[in-house]
């Protein structure tokens, strides 16, 4: 009997769990007769370019990973690791008990390549870092566009700088290797934030929304660093509870909050679904193995 199985399930129950316990707690916060009349409200002109702007973030996700992956010698090209990419996008969303879409790259192009998992592991690791760092920057300079911030913004700008610092230094000291063009390589990272909060302008534009933008795509950019921690389905329930508890602390409204992350959710996994082709149709890449043996 494989003994990864029990562990997959076990896994799969927990983010099932835990996706509907945070859905649980959202859905006794907010008011089911204004989410129901901004989704009437709801524009489709603008629902198409949302859709473009977070495929477009995708696309600019994927060829910084693939930046990171020829930093440490991986020899892939762009349409190989683009499919790839899909493929990790739809196991991410539609099969969270396995290994993940992070865990089926590094097995695949272990296995392809011969290089050591770990290595692989460590580029895949500062390609997600590298995003964190973009939405820490984009979310300091949003911080000076929200009236009446509980966050300090001065302090929180000097610690981001130093914090900036502290990472370069430790990168070309120890991981030289992965810190080749740093500068391009977060130019992207940047690039995929601002594509996906162009997203949820499109999305606030649909619903005619006229009032300040800022705080929501704050909360937006705090949301996606949750929605990263593999405890849910795709995110689903942490961006939502995450923008309900931000609407306490700043000027926004929590059912426009959550009809934003609830509607991008929906964008990602159509854009996600896409992958079904490379997980069960493509005879390039092969059914998800067990994680013995990957690490």
């Amino acid at each position: 009997m494989d003994k990864t199985k029990p562990r997959n399930l076990l896994k799969l129950f927990l983010k099932i769990g835990f996706t509907a316990l945070l859905l649980y707690l959202v859905l006794n916060k907010i008011n089911f007769t204004e989410i129901k009349e901004i989704s009437q409200r709801c524009n489709p002109f603008y629902i198409f370019p949302a859709l473009m702007a977070f495929f477009l973030s995708q696309v600019i996700s994927s060829w910084r990973l693939l930046s990171f992956l020829r930093n440490i010698e991986l020899k892939i090209n762009f349409g190989f690791n683009s499919r790839l990419y899909l493929l990790g996008m739809f196991y991410n969303i539609f099969l969270p008990g396995g290994i993940g879409g992070d865990g089926y790259k590094i097995y695949l192009l272990h296995k392809k390549s011969l290089l050591p998992a770990k290595r692989i592991f460590g580029a895949i690791f500062f390609d997600r870092l590298s995003g964190l760092w973009a939405v820490s920057l984009i979310a300091v300079v949003l911080l000076f566009f929200i009236p009446k911030t509980f966050i300090p913004i001065n302090p929180a700008a000097i610690i981001f700088a130093g914090a900036t610092l502290i990472y370069y230094f430790i990168l070309q000291r120890y991981f030289n290797v992965v810190s080749r063009h740093f500068l391009l390589n977060h130019l992207k990272s940047v690039a995929v934030q601002l594509m996906q909060l162009l997203c949820v302008v499109f999305i606030l534009k649909s619903i005619n929304f006229s009032g300040d933008f800022s705080p929501y795509l704050f909360s937006f950019l705090v949301s996606s660093v949750v929605a990263i921690i593999p405890f849910t389905i795709g995110g689903l329930g942490a961006r939502e509870y995450v923008m309900i508890n931000a609407s306490l602390l700043l000027t926004m409204d929590k059912n426009t909050g959550v009809f934003i992350s609830a509607t991008f959710w929906i964008l990602s996994a159509l854009i996600s679904l896409s992958g079904i082709y490379y997980a069960y149709g493509s005879k390039e890449f092969k059914t998800a193995p067990t994680v013995e043996g990957i690490l």
